[in-house]
């Protein structure tokens, strides 16, 4: 409900971001406008910007190996609480053949900076209200630690009846959360006809992390 106002800026002459790495440097490499971004953090921006690059390559790694993510057909990909970039970045690594929108919630810091300098595209959200998909559906929707945040905003059944409407038939979910809010997300997931799995992290039974899997099944008469 505001006028819209630009989103991506030139690149400033001289300071923070005056020199980014060529592609696909770039996509590795910590951009000086990191050190710009406003973060609720006590360790340097850079070793955040490589342990989340380590993260998520281990865990795609370990998707493709457990879960079989080569056999998904993936062409466009909903990284919903994107961050740096680093889930994009690691199926890049991976040689997954997609195109990946990364979306920075409304609620966090804006991180959109890093993640156009890395190469990669990305947007703003609010997730308490309707992403705008026109025309496109996707065929994988990734949300780590997202509810959790959200909850706290607005009715998590929102939020899935979006991904229900972005998601194209044959499509996946994967959410990566805490245990508190995967009871629910698993009751509204059955109720909306995705076939849902919880699955525990590689962390083991007690950690406070659960994934929860789901798939949109095509429907017969």
């Amino acid at each position: 409900y505001v006028d819209l106002k630009a989103c991506i800026t030139r690149l400033p002459e001289n300071g923070y971001g005056a020199n980014v790495s060529l592609w696909p440097e770039r996509l590795r490499t910590s951009p000086d406008r990191l050190q710009s971004i406003q973060l609720d953090a006590f360790i340097a921006r850079k070793e955040l910007f490589k342990a989340e690059s380590k993260y998520w390559n281990e865990i795609i790694e370990s998707y493709v190996r457990a879960l079989h993510w080569k056999k998904m057909k993936l062409r466009n990909v909903l990284d919903m609480r994107a961050g740096f970039g680093g889930f994009a970045a690691a199926l890049i690594e991976q040689k997954f053949d997609c195109w990946v929108m990364n979306v920075v919630p409304v609620s966090g810091f804006n991180t959109l900076p890093v993640i156009y300098d890395r190469g990669l595209i990305g947007v703003m959200h609010d997730w308490c209200e309707p992403f705008d998909t026109y025309p496109r559906t996707y065929d994988l929707l990734h949300a780590a630690g997202l509810f959790s945040v959200e909850s706290k905003r607005c009715n998590m059944s929102t939020i899935m009846l979006e991904m229900d409407r972005m998601l194209r038939p044959g499509g996946h979910v994967y959410i990566r959360d805490s245990i508190d809010v995967m009871d629910e997300l698993q009751e509204i997931g059955k109720a909306m006809g995705w076939h849902v799995t919880l699955r525990e992290t590689a962390e083991g039974p007690h950690a406070s992390y659960r994934i929860l899997t789901a798939d949109k099944r095509l429907l017969h008469a």
